[in-house]
């Protein structure tokens, strides 16, 4: 053997444990043996700090002395400060949360020479296996960490504000102890009044809505000595993973963000106005509970008149047509504490992107706007004139609905004769040939509440007209009419060849030639054949295909006896 070889191999048994030659005698300081550390430790055990902890007690043999687990609750103390027997307070510092330690307490370091009567024996070297729970000190402060946060964030949280938010609550060796999300619930709370503890309130200040954090309460600002109930023992630290929903302030009132306002804007939205919007409605968390654009039709309706929530009802005021805008609604605004169905949360704070397509008043008329006018207009239209025209239709927001551009020829009507929409009659009257105009016709004047084929219910619509030409018309009830006085043997001259009996063709030829000779006119028509027929008929009251000297009426005439219209 090597010389200085039997040394080296003493050691290395007496390191190793095993029989030594002679016994190396008692231990001077305690033993230490660090059997599972955690893999992040973000905090050592130091003199002074408070701490939480499980243990077994043994002797050498194996025989158990004592245990906190035994007794259901965990050991709380400070280190350092002599409250612990001295192997004890060695052996703890350094430890991390969770980290798992066997000791080995020699007796001057234990209970000494005296031992602890009935339990401990006097010179008894001691055997713990410690977990470390908990570890804090009186001079922490609350920590917090921001694990996610909006890019956007116009507003955080300030005391007197309303929360609504989920949370995992865990000690701090990881023990869950409560959830929202378990209970599938934010929990809602005021902030900086009392009603949480002190950790929380000051955890939750300055955080964004959609924002995660991370907030370590020391047991000094949660529920400290008592604890709470069988979950959170005395003397615990508490770890919150919070996502904040969302919060308000019951002084809050509607929020406007203007994301597109229309250069012209020639008009804005009041009280008594019936507006058409689509809109996205969604909780501040981005959560989706209601869009029209699902349903692909309009929201209706009144504002200021309380047939939406008030918020609505005052975000939707001074909008313009075509404008986008983003309405913010506190609960108290909305649908307070109750909430609505199960897509809208009590307490819930809403945010609407709307964007308006369209609004009138009741007592709107139609908007005329002359485009062109020819010089020297001298005669324009009348009730009763027949008009053609081009028009093109299309909603405010622009969404084109008719044009007579893609038919042949232009729009044919007789002005008053309820053929076209009342707001387009207007719009048509004391126009000149060739004028050209822009009319903003409201639903009352439109096609009202239940709109028509192609046109939304509730409408505004844009039309751009030009008159083309214009006849002068009859007046109402009239087929034609005499530019002075009737002829005073109107039978004898309307029977040309004398057989006391006008058959249609006679009658035609007649009225034909009182046209040419420009001594009356016949109502305004495409069809001037029909409107002779239609006269013919009138007169030819039996049917028999004849009129008989009988059966002509003047329409003068006829206005007395009340009977039907005719010349």
């Amino acid at each position: 053997m090597a010389p200085g070889s039997s040394i080296i191999i003493l050691l290395l048994l007496s390191v190793m444990g095993a029989p030594a030659l002679g016994d190396p005698g008692p231990l001077e300081d305690v033993v230490i043996d660090r059997y599972y550390i955690p893999k992040i430790c973000l905090r050592e055990v130091q003199m002074g700090d408070f701490i939480r902890y499980h243990y077994n007690g043994t002797f050498k043999d194996g025989k158990k002395f004592d245990s906190s687990y035994d007794r259901g609750a965990t050991v709380a103390g400070v280190v350092g400060v002599g409250r612990l027997i001295t192997g004890m307070d060695r052996g703890l510092q350094g430890m991390c949360v969770n980290e798992r330690r066997h000791l080995i307490v020699p007796p001057h370091l234990g209970y000494g020479s005296i031992g602890v009567a009935g339990l401990i024996p006097p010179d008894a070297t001691l055997y713990f296996d410690v977990v470390m729970l908990d570890i804090w000190n009186k001079n922490d402060k609350l920590q917090i960490t921001t694990l996610s946060k909006p890019q956007h964030c116009n507003r955080t949280v300030e005391n007197s504000d309303f929360v609504r938010y989920h949370y995992n609550g865990t000690l701090l060796d990881g023990t869950p102890f409560d959830s929202s999300y378990s209970k599938d619930s934010t929990y809602d709370t005021y902030v900086g009044t009392g009603w949480l503890i002190k950790g929380m309130d000051q955890g939750l200040l300055g955080m964004c809505a959609g924002e995660k954090r991370s907030i370590i309460i020391p047991p000094f600002l949660a529920y400290g000595e008592k604890g709470y109930g069988t979950v959170i023992p005395p003397q615990a630290s508490l770890v919150f993973s919070v996502l904040l929903v969302d919060f308000h302030n019951p002084k809050d009132g509607v929020f406007l963000e203007h994301l597109e306002v229309p250069e012209s804007c020639k008009r804005r939205a009041v009280t008594g106005d019936f507006v058409r919007y689509h809109y996205n409605g969604t909780l501040m968390d981005g959560t989706l509970f209601d869009s029209s654009y699902s349903r692909n039709h309009t929201y209706n309706t009144y504002i200021g008149k309380g047939y939406i929530i008030p918020g609505m009802d005052q975000g939707l005021q001074g909008v313009c047509v075509g404008e986008r805008r983003r309405v913010v609604v506190p609960p108290h605004l909305a649908y307070g504490e109750n909430g609505a169905g199960d897509k809208i949360p009590g307490s819930a704070v809403l945010i609407f992107d709307v964007h308006i397509i369209d609004f009138h008043n009741p007592t709107d008329p139609v908007e005329i706007e002359t485009v062109y006018r020819p010089e020297g207009c001298n005669v324009t239209t009348r009730d009763r004139d027949f008009v053609r025209y081009h028009y093109n239709c299309s909603l405010l927001d622009g969404t084109k609905l008719f044009s007579s551009h893609d038919y042949e020829k232009p729009q044919e009507v007789t002005l008053g004769t309820s053929k076209v929409i009342e707001g387009l009659n207007s719009g048509l009257l004391n126009m000149c040939a060739g004028e050209r105009r822009v009319l903003i016709i409201p639903p009352h004047l439109g096609h009202g509440e239940s709109g028509a084929r192609g046109v939304p219910g509730s409408a505004v619509l844009r039309f751009e007209v030009e008159l083309i030409s214009m006849e002068e018309g009859v007046p109402e009830g009239y087929l034609f009419i005499w530019h002075g006085d009737p002829p005073a043997n109107l039978y004898e001259q309307m029977d040309l060849n004398r057989d006391g009996e006008i058959p249609a063709d006679e009658f035609s030829t007649f009225i034909k030639s009182q046209v040419a000779e420009g001594k009356g006119r016949l109502m305004p028509s495409s069809d001037p054949e029909k409107v002779i027929a239609d006269m013919f008929k009138n007169q030819d009251r039996n049917q028999d295909g004849k009129i008989t000297s009988e059966e002509l009426k003047l329409k003068s005439d006829e206005d007395q006896e009340k009977i039907h219209e005719e010349l």
